[in-house]
């Protein structure tokens, strides 16, 4: 999709730090999610549909590689309303790096009111709805937890907890990157999508389900019997340990 000519875009740019990378330079998927929030609370924040009047809770997003942030130290970020519907809202960012990385991002945010439960968006969303141009925001989630998978604990630590009393999205990308480390994962361009079911809280007993194959790594967040959040990346050279 490309970036709309009507409605409002929000431009910004971020470096790239070590905290970001993997050991070849490598810009992560928790680096990119924090990059992606970052620039979603700076735009509503701008334009007041940010806190305390107006939450977002993120229902679904997928991230499009083109090409891996390798030798990029900066990316400009470009972000705006790509799907409307009474209570959600879908966001697109695109990201270039300074080396040549490029990362796609589309996603489907759940809108709550001040009492944090849902509460429908109603009048002065215009500049959003127009760059949106009549799509309309679905919050079906798509992803099929592994069944069969083996498991792991993944203890939670504080540091994972926001504002919202919830584990931060961006730190959802951190186990799946450390599953993709396992498997020695040769990443270039990807398709990683991760569906957000149910907040997770700390103190709670996580279970990551994971499923390999050459090609595909899927991994589910899983309290008891409980399904909590789905992840699934798709990549050329991605390959399972024996």
């Amino acid at each position: 999709m490309p970036i709309p000519s009507r409605g409002r875009t929000f431009r910004t740019q971020y470096r790239i730090r070590l905290s970001d990378m993997d050991a070849t330079g490598r810009l992560r998927l928790d680096g990119v999610a924090r990059f992606l929030q970052d620039a979603a609370t700076d735009d509503v924040e701008e334009t007041g549909w940010g806190a305390p009047e107006h939450l977002w809770v993120l229902r679904s997003v997928r991230i499009v590689v083109l090409e891996s942030c390798l030798s990029d130290r900066a990316v400009d970020v470009v972000t705006w309303g790509s799907a409307f519907s009474g209570l959600a809202a879908g966001r697109r960012w695109s990201l270039s790096g300074d080396a040549g990385g490029s990362i796609e991002v589309d996603s489907v945010w759940i809108h709550l009111g001040p009492d944090a439960r849902p509460a429908r968006i109603g009048s002065g969303f215009d500049s959003y709805a127009e760059a949106a141009s009549g799509r309309a925001a679905s919050t079906r989630l798509t992803l099929a937890a592994p069944t069969d998978g083996s498991r792991v604990s993944w203890p939670l630590r504080s540091t994972d907890v926001d504002l919202m009393g919830h584990v931060n999205n961006a730190a959802y990308w951190t186990a799946v990157e450390h599953g993709l480390a396992r498997r020695d994962a040769i990443l270039g361009r990807l398709d990683a999508r991760l569906d957000y079911h149910h907040p997770l809280d700390l103190g709670e007993e996580v279970e990551l389900v994971e499923s390999a194959g050459e090609d595909v790594y899927s991994v589910a967040f899983a309290v008891g019997q409980t399904v909590k959040a789905v992840a699934r990346v798709e990549a050329s050279g991605l390959l399972a340990n024996a």
